[in-house]
């Protein structure tokens, strides 16, 4: 019987007739989506048949002054020839695969994990399941958070009401220990932010609450309140409280930003906007926490009229033990 299969070469690498001209070492997108790394002696001619590396870990230059932490998604930028934490959309950047280590803002280089994705504990990324997700919203004409394009949008009319809307997962097997050491990654935008009786929170929390998320025990979140801009972060353990406090880092009205809590050290937490570290010398903390802990977005106001519109391209969370 003739065999159902026959090896024909590993993984780790592609075989390809290079439609231009080539270097060694050249980080490439093939044309099934993945990045590749072009393999063999330089230099490659148009026409020449070339192998190029499509799994294993590759060491690539990065973009200057940004953090990657271990485990998060690294993008090559085409433009740049470096690699960074997000793809620009518009300029044919690709996704390259997921962080060796941590890469920190001094670091010229980042050792990728060629095409793999991170193994998040939960991953939001489009419109909630309400089987897994709690969109709950409280107000007097019943404003919900709407989706919009496959993403999710938390928003208030102009009612002179109190009201609340808020995003997180009702699944609690997506809630994380604190001793798994969570990281939280979103990719959030204002749109509107309304007046004085408004205030918006996202980050880790233990719960919500529906009209004071100063109430939740447990969190460490940014934070935005009235109507600056001003993104503050402030954690609170139960024991220890750290006021909201301001990263010097404002929203750009209808633009995303990027945004990450670390907490693989519970005792000192470090918190990035778009990939630089802010607030490093304060000390936010959930090691006096019991947890669990779950990626939320919180927006809240008392009974007035201010309207709000906070839009959610992502949230994710994964763990470890390190």
């Amino acid at each position: 019987m003739a065999a159902e299969a026959l090896y024909v070469k590993d993984a780790d690498s592609v075989d390809f007739v290079a439609a231009a001209a080539l270097t060694s070492g050249q980080v490439i997108q093939l044309p099934d989506g993945r990045a590749g790394v072009v393999e063999g002696l330089s230099p490659v001619a148009a026409g020449d048949l070339v192998s190029a590396l499509v799994r294993g870990v590759v060491e690539v230059a990065k973009t200057a002054d940004i953090n990657i932490l271990q485990g998060g998604q690294v993008f090559w930028d085409r433009s740049a020839d470096t690699a960074t934490f997000t793809g620009a959309g518009s300029g044919g950047d690709f996704y390259m695969g997921f962080a060796y280590e941590d890469s920190l803002a001094a670091a010229t280089t980042v050792k990728v994990v060629l095409n793999e994705k991170p193994n998040y504990l939960i991953d939001f990324n489009g419109a909630p399941d309400d089987t897994l997700w709690d969109t709950t919203a409280i107000d007097g004409s019943g404003t919900t958070p709407a989706t919009i394009i496959a993403r999710t949008k938390l928003a208030f009319d102009a009612v002179a009401e109190a009201a609340k809307a808020v995003l997180y997962p009702a699944d609690t097997k997506k809630h994380a220990p604190i001793a798994d050491g969570p990281i939280f990654e979103g990719r959030i935008a204002i749109y509107d932010i309304g007046n004085a009786a408004l205030d918006i929170n996202f980050g880790l929390a233990n719960g919500s609450h529906d009209t004071d998320f100063d109430s939740v025990t447990e969190a460490v979140v940014f934070h935005l309140d009235g109507s600056a801009l001003d993104i503050k972060a402030e954690s609170d353990d139960g024991t220890t409280e750290v006021a909201a406090t301001d990263t010097t880092v404002d929203a750009v009205d209808d633009t995303y930003a990027e945004y990450w809590i670390d907490c693989r050290d519970p005792a000192d937490i470090q918190l990035y906007i778009d990939g630089v570290n802010v607030l490093p010398a304060t000390v936010f903390k959930l090691n006096a926490a019991t947890g669990p802990v779950f990626p939320i977005v919180h927006l809240e106001k008392t009974s007035n009229d201010t309207t709000a519109d906070v839009r959610v391209d992502f949230l994710r969370l994964r763990t470890s033990d390190l």
